[in-house]
């Protein structure tokens, strides 16, 4: 199995510098990228569970690629009890097949200079938040 890239692990080590509350661990995906987790991350007041651990791959061609999707725990409930709606699916993910529910929110303008991991965590966040 290859190492990250310089860019994956810098981008990794970012991640750990913008959720200093939380455990961020990182498995090589053996072409240059790698499966994250960051655990707990707070998933807002419209949800049952306060916390989940957000996990997402950073692929090889990082930061031209979009790091896209991100996951959280499968069993996601919302406290109205109404269906989560759009961007969100349960699925599996990662070289482990990890039930999870998929959190699709795709950056269609990227800008690899202003857009990594960490923003994208945090904005993806701010959405579930908002939900």
């Amino acid at each position: 199995m290859s190492a990250t890239t310089e860019r994956v692990s810098n981008a990794i080590d970012e991640l750990r510098e913008t959720f200093p509350e939380a455990e961020v661990t990182c498995n090589p995906d053996g072409e240059g990228g790698a499966w994250v987790t960051i655990d707990q991350v707070p998933l807002g007041p419209a949800f049952v569970q306060e916390t989940s651990w957000m996990a997402f791959q950073i692929t090889h061609p990082y930061p031209e690629a979009d790091v896209y999707p991100h996951f959280v725990r499968a069993d996601l409930q919302r406290v109205d009890g109404n269906p989560h709606g759009e961007g969100f699916a349960v699925t599996s993910y990662g070289p482990q097949n990890v039930q999870a529910m998929q959190l699709s929110r795709r950056s269609n303008n990227l800008d690899p200079s202003v857009d990594t991991a960490a923003s994208k965590a945090l904005k993806v966040l701010k959405w579930l938040g908002e939900r």
